[in-house]
């Protein structure tokens, strides 16, 4: 089999290369907690979930938009009785996401470091530019990275306009991420290549219908960062 010559590894962040996403789940399993004398568990988690798309356009991804989108959340879900103390309680919760450990998934970092200096090596990820920044610095991975992108969103301009500017062909571009919707179509859609490797969690806003990938054909799918190596070894060209 013909092997696709790829120059630019780039890799999604959070789920990608560490945990993310368990975090907000157990934060908002305490902000349940908080809210439990004025709704059910569903009721607050889907119209926390309404209120952070909702202000996906003014706050972005990340910890400190999730955090005001809870605040907001627990004022509308109260008629506005809820309490100072009670609100100092989620930005506590906050606080305590944005200090927590890095916890880099298993098999990475030995895959980070078998592909150094094979390839030019990139994180590309959505979120708070202070808050990612941390997290790369605590995981001790950034070392191996070339490029460290931080993007409001990542849609095909997105994309387009980031190897634009670092003057990197597409067509040699290998993107690896969890998501289908940001790490796997846009990149598709631009003219790279994808692998999808997805978490045991997915935000509802990131996930796919069935409807959507119907332009597309079969994704290339692992589980691990085993199989990402395994994979890379038998369809992908890179410098020895």
């Amino acid at each position: 089999m013909l092997k696709t010559p790829i120059t630019t590894i780039a890799f999604d962040a959070d789920d990608t290369l560490w945990r993310n996403e368990d975090f907000f789940q157990t934060t908002q399993q305490s902000f349940v907690n908080l809210l439990s004398a004025y709704h059910s568990k569903e009721y607050i988690l889907e119209h926390l979930n309404s209120v952070q798309v909702r202000n996906l356009a003014n706050f972005g991804y990340g910890i400190k938009g999730f955090t005001l989108s809870m605040i907001e959340t627990a004022i509308e879900l109260t008629d506005g009785r809820i309490s100072g103390y009670e609100i100092h309680q989620i930005i506590k919760l906050a606080k305590e996401m944005l200090s927590s450990p890095v916890d880099v998934l298993p098999g990475i970092e030995a895959l980070l470091k078998s592909l150094k200096g094979r390839c030019q090596l990139m994180v590309i990820t959505k979120g708070d530019l202070l808050d990612q920044e941390g997290k790369i610095a605590r995981s001790g991975l950034s070392r191996y990275f070339d490029f460290y992108e931080v993007v409001s969103k990542k849609d095909r301009a997105t994309y387009e306009n980031l190897f634009q500017r670092l003057q990197i062909s597409l067509s040699d571009v290998l993107m690896i991420g969890n998501s289908v919707r940001s790490d796997i179509l846009p990149i598709l859609d631009a003219g790279g290549h994808a692998l999808h490797v997805p978490y045991h969690t997915t935000w509802s806003h990131e996930e796919v219908q069935d409807h959507e990938l119907t332009d597309y054909p079969q994704i290339s799918r692992v589980d691990d960062a085993t199989q990402i190596q395994q994979w890379l070894e038998s369809n992908i060209q890179l410098s020895e």
